[in-house]
């Protein structure tokens, strides 16, 4: 029990410490919403903002943001799985089957000439759709890529993806040759990420119900499996893109076009808002949702 009273000490300190430090980091959040920002248009961070204390201070969680770059996060050539141009239905369905990937870049003689990518999703509705006369040609479906530098930032790699509603990019080295891939999802578990607590039980659930139309939830859980739960649909709006969004946390990320701040309020398409009641600098932890109805009540 002594060990577990100078843990709840240690712990009311470190939470006195980050309570101090809200406004300054709300403050450096503020600043660097443009960097983040996930609207159609990408924009430039004001050239006489000066972050250079945040890029020196190895400890600043908020630096991290502004200092990550592609190379940072992307997957080296020799891991990327990629197909040729030439590949045939049978051998593309193998090719997702064993690998598990919704995605692959496609390439002409080299991966050094690539063309695009195939996503699983067209792959099935093409094969669904084929009279099975036409020959399947993967160059049908192929969706675009990005071409980024590997010094590009993280903050403006995710706007770009966003504006331009493309979820993957090659990093191409000074010589014009492929050095290695990176998706959004990657880039969106570099903020967001997936939630453990040491202190969590392991069967604990993931959303509880505090009240009618209103859920206390962790920012892991499972869109997919919320909504299997309570019939309750947060991704069924043309804005929201559905392809890379598993998780309340990337959801509420997506919205805001950020990291949004403890106490925040980030609203829903459908009238529903998001109230963020644990996060830090990098990343939500655990939010609360209310459907409109709750929302009235409450006023």
């Amino acid at each position: 029990m002594g060990d577990t009273d100078g843990s709840s000490s240690a712990a009311r300190s470190a939470q006195l410490k980050n309570d101090n430090s809200k406004q300054k980091q709300s403050n450096i959040l503020a600043r660097i919403a443009k960097l983040l920002s996930l609207g159609k248009q990408v924009k430039q961070l004001d050239p006489n903002e000066n972050f250079a204390d945040l890029r020196a201070d190895d400890n600043n969680e908020v630096g991290n943001l502004l200092r990550l770059r592609v190379e940072d996060v992307s997957i080296p050539k020799a891991d990327i799985v990629a197909v040729y141009d030439k590949i045939t239905k049978d051998e593309l369905f193998d090719t997702f089957k064993n690998t598990a990937l919704t995605r692959l870049p496609v390439y002409e003689n080299t991966l050094d000439n690539p063309l695009g990518f195939v996503h699983f999703k067209d792959f099935i509705l093409k094969s669904n759709s084929d009279d099975n006369v036409a020959p399947f040609l993967v160059k049908n479906i192929l969706r675009t890529l990005l071409f980024v530098p590997p010094s590009m930032s993280l903050g403006v790699l995710l706007a770009k993806m966003q504006a331009e509603r493309t979820h993957m990019a090659l990093v191409i080295d000074e010589y014009g040759g492929v050095d290695g891939l990176v998706t959004i999802e990657d880039l969106i578990e570099q903020v967001v990420g997936d939630i453990e607590d040491e202190h969590d039980e392991a069967n604990q659930n993931e959303w509880i119900l505090e009240k009618p139309g209103q859920y206390l939830a962790t920012a892991k859980t499972s869109l997919q499996d919320f909504k299997e739960d309570t019939g309750l649909d947060l991704t069924n709006e043309e804005s929201i893109d559905t392809e890379e969004i598993d998780t309340f946390g990337g959801l509420v990320f997506i919205l805001a076009g950020r990291v949004p701040v403890r106490g925040e309020i980030v609203p829903h398409p459908h009238g529903m808002e998001f109230e963020i009641v644990e996060a830090d600098a990098r990343r939500v932890k655990k939010l609360r949702l209310r459907l409109p109805d709750a929302i009235k009540a409450a006023e």
